[in-house]
């Protein structure tokens, strides 16, 4: 008679492993089907058939087919952090945030969202569906309240207390969806670390000189008498 043994590290590898490719199933075919169709015709139970999943196997992932399609969003901004956490300590946040973000984009193993194909198509539609516009600002601050606790460890303060943390993460994503919304408006076209790059020097003083304003000409009274 054998006895069956806990499971291990390898075991638990891999569950963790079949629940993100599950994950990541539901997430690609709510985005396909989304784009496809539009996101009124599509239901949770269509994304869990073709992910080839139960219905309730969506709700053990996802709390709603906007939370699903946009997943691919939700990565990028758990990657900026993982790669913020990273950086140097003695690095000052705000050059931390755009080296982390810099390197988001750059990553060949995990690419950036910019480079997948239809993304622009994703966040086009998410201007014009109110559903999708929410979900993307939830899935937006809840990176931005991660990015502040690791900017306050970074600089060895309680965010409930000092308000630099919270200043300083809001310009660097400012700036960084300030690029991404040049990039998309652009279609695509222009490249879009440069744009990061021309962003986060507006903040750092570096973004230039504004034009000098043309010079008024002096009125002169008609009597010819200086005033």
């Amino acid at each position: 008679m054998t006895t069956d043994l806990p499971a291990g590290p390898p075991a638990l590898d891999r569950r963790r492993r079949r629940a993100r490719r599950t994950r990541e199933s539901l997430a690609s075919a709510a985005f396909e089907l989304v784009l496809d169709e539009g996101l009124r015709a599509v239901t949770v139970e269509r994304i869990a058939e073709r992910a080839d999943v139960a219905r309730r196997t969506f709700s053990r992932h996802f709390t709603s087919k906007e939370s699903a399609v946009l997943d691919v969003l939700r990565a990028d901004g758990e990657r900026i952090n993982e790669l913020l956490r990273a950086r140097p300590p003695q690095e000052p946040p705000l050059a931390a945030y755009r080296a982390a973000a810099l390197a988001w984009l750059s990553d060949e193993a995990e690419p950036a969202w910019h480079r997948r194909p239809r993304v622009v198509e994703l966040l086009r539609l998410t201007r014009r569906e109110p559903a999708l516009l929410a979900a993307l600002r939830r899935i937006r601050s809840e990176a931005q309240d991660e990015a502040v606790r690791v900017v306050a460890a970074r600089l060895g303060v309680d965010p409930a207390r000092d308000p630099r943390p919270a200043v300083l993460v809001n310009a660097a994503a400012g700036a960084l969806a300030a690029a991404q919304e040049l990039w998309v408006a652009g279609g695509a076209r222009a490249d879009l670390p440069t744009l990061v790059e021309r962003a986060f020097a507006a903040l750092t003083g570096e973004g230039g000189q504004p034009r000098p304003l043309p010079r008024q000409r002096e009125a002169t009274p008609r009597d010819g008498r200086a005033p």
